[in-house]
Formats: C-alpha cells, sequence, structure tokens
C-alpha cells in the first residue's frame, strides 16, 4: 500500500456559542455572555494514501466540511492530530508550507477568483509566493492546460460559465503544485453540464497523481471514487470502496443519505425477479448488464 499522506487520529473539534444577555441584564448585573461548547467531531481517526481518490459524504451538520477544514490549517484540533505529508496542522511555524501541500476549492469560485482576467487570477497566489517570474509563466500555461481553459486564459472571468470559473479556481490552486487537493462540494452550485467538467478535471488531476478529497452530496460523483467516507453526527459511519458502502443503502438512507440512481434501478429490478448484482454503481455497469441479459435472451430462443 502507498505511503499514507493525511493521518488523522482521535481528531476532536469543537467550538463556544455564546448566549445573548439581555442589555439591562449586563448593565445592571455586569453578566458576560456564557459560553455553550458544540462538539463538532469526536476522536474521528483514518489515514489516506498518497494518490487515492477519496470522497467524503455525510447529511448537512454530519461535520464533512469541518474536518476538511483541518487538512490546510483553516481549522485545528481541539485534541488528536492532523498530519499531511508529515506537517502537523497544529504548527504555525509550517502553516506556509502546509498551505503549499494541500490546496483547498470550495462551492462558489467566485469567492475564489480575484483577478478580472483568468491567467492573472492563476498567477495571484504564485506571486505572492515569490515564485520567479519565468516559472509563474509555465505554471499558468501547464495549470490551464490540465483543466482544459487554455483558449480562456486572456478572458474574463465574469464571463465564463459556472463550470469554466471552477475550473479556473481548480486552475490557480494546481498551479500551486500541491500534493493534495481538498474540494468541499465544488460542484454545488452547478448545471449538469458544468459538474461535468468539474469532475472530469478532478479524475484527470487524480489519474496525473494528485491525491483527492472530495466532499460531495451528489452519489453520482461519489461513486467515481477509489473510496468513500461516510460521517455522521460527528463521527465516521462507513468506510469502504463505493460498492461497499452504496449495497448499505438501508442504512444510508436512516442517516438521509441515497444511493446512486442506477443503484435503486437495479434495486427495482431486483424485486421484480432479475438476478441482477446488488453493487452496480455506475451507468456502464448497468448498461453492460442489461447488453448481457439480452444477449443471453437471444441465444436461448
Amino acid at each position: 500500500m502507498n505511503q499514507s499522506i493525511i493521518k488523522v487520529k482521535n481528531l476532536c473539534f469543537e467550538y463556544n456559542v455564546y448566549t445573548d444577555i439581555p442589555a439591562e441584564e449586563t448593565q445592571s448585573e455586569n453578566k458576560q455572555p456564557e459560553p455553550n461548547t458544540v462538539q463538532v467531531l469526536h476522536g474521528v481517526s483514518f489515514e489516506i494514501p498518497k494518490g487515492q481518490f477519496v470522497a467524503i459524504l455525510g447529511h448537512n451538520g454530519s461535520g464533512k466540511s469541518t474536518l476538511a477544514k483541518h487538512f490546510n490549517g483553516i481549522l485545528t484540533p481541539t485534541s488528536g492530530k492532523v498530519t499531511v505529508a508529515g506537517l502537523d496542522v497544529s504548527m504555525d511555524e509550517t502553516l506556509g508550507e502546509l498551505r503549499q501541500t494541500v490546496g483547498m476549492v470550495f462551492q462558489n469560485p467566485d469567492n475564489q477568483i480575484v483577478a478580472t482576467i483568468v491567467e492573472e487570477d492563476v498567477a495571484f497566489a504564485l506571486e505572492n509566493l515569490g515564485v520567479p517570474p519565468e516559472q509563474i509563466r509555465i505554471r499558468i500555461d501547464d495549470a490551464l492546460e490540465t483543466v482544459g481553459m487554455t483558449k480562456f486564459a486572456k478572458h474574463a472571468p465574469h464571463q465564463l460559465s459556472g463550470g469554466q470559473k471552477q475550473r479556473v479556481a481548480i486552475a490557480g490552486v494546481i498551479a500551486m503544485k500541491p500534493k493534495c487537493i481538498i474540494l468541499d462540494e465544488p460542484t454545488a452550485m452547478l448545471d449538469p453540464s458544468g459538474r461535468q467538467e468539474v469532475i472530469k478535471t478532478v479524475k484527470k488531476l487524480n489519474s496525473e497523481g494528485a491525491t483527492i478529497v472530495y466532499i460531495t452530496h451528489y452519489m453520482e460523483e461519489a461513486a467515481l471514487a477509489d473510496r468513500i467516507i461516510v460521517m455522521d453526527s460527528g463521527k465516521i459511519m462507513m468506510d469502504g470502496t463505493p460498492k461497499e458502502v452504496f449495497a448499505k443503502s438501508e442504512k444510508l438512507r436512516e442517516v438521509g443519505l441515497d444511493v446512486p440512481q442506477v443503484t435503486e434501478l437495479a434495486h427495482a429490478l431486483r424485486k421484480q425477479g432479475l438476478d441482477i448484482p446488488i453493487d452496480i454503481i455506475t451507468e456502464d455497469e448497468c448498461a453492460d448488464w442489461i447488453v448481457g441479459l439480452f444477449s443471453n435472451y437471444n441465444q436461448s430462443v
């Protein structure tokens, strides 16, 4: 097995919510707001090998985004430990190196695009890192080519579609040459065409060696990963291959999650008496099985 790039051990995270006190009580009794502790993550432990494509699933409030924000030091553990490529995310002195090791892409590409020209946006982080100008040019060209946006280098980002904007945001991240890329619901605000553009780009990056942590609520996207981690109430509920996880459809529904539509179809066909495999998770698998079914039928008549 490949060496682990992300190691999470007994990770707990909590924050304080302060209760409002009426102004008259604050003035008369000199009262201060009292904190109410909310625990989001409860003793989470797992490792991710280099080059793996991991999807993280969970309903809203399950802790999946909070978990991801620990991987590049946006958040630090209340207790436990998280290391990425050997860097402890809690150490201030390694934060700069950590941010170059782990790139993050968020839901809304408009919140990540800062320049008025596509290639200038890709260059933004590189300039802040002090990368030599000749290297910046090379990295811009390579990054835009990787995400299929070379011909839009001189365009204004606001003229692009949602999927194209997200690919520009991804280009800005990969130009920094991170070892690991975290994507927090990157297709949530996109139409089906935009989602296809982004997932195709992510698969390409993974095939070229990048470790991918992909948070999504689209089951069809999660089915393309090597591994799925399911979060519920701040804990890991399931951890396995897509086939292993989606085979437990009833357990997923108990925590407000679904399975890919093609898996639903396979379950429906089984109820009708067809001996279709229960672990079908992609359209291609289902189509191949149906073609094989008709082929066997034609040979028997």
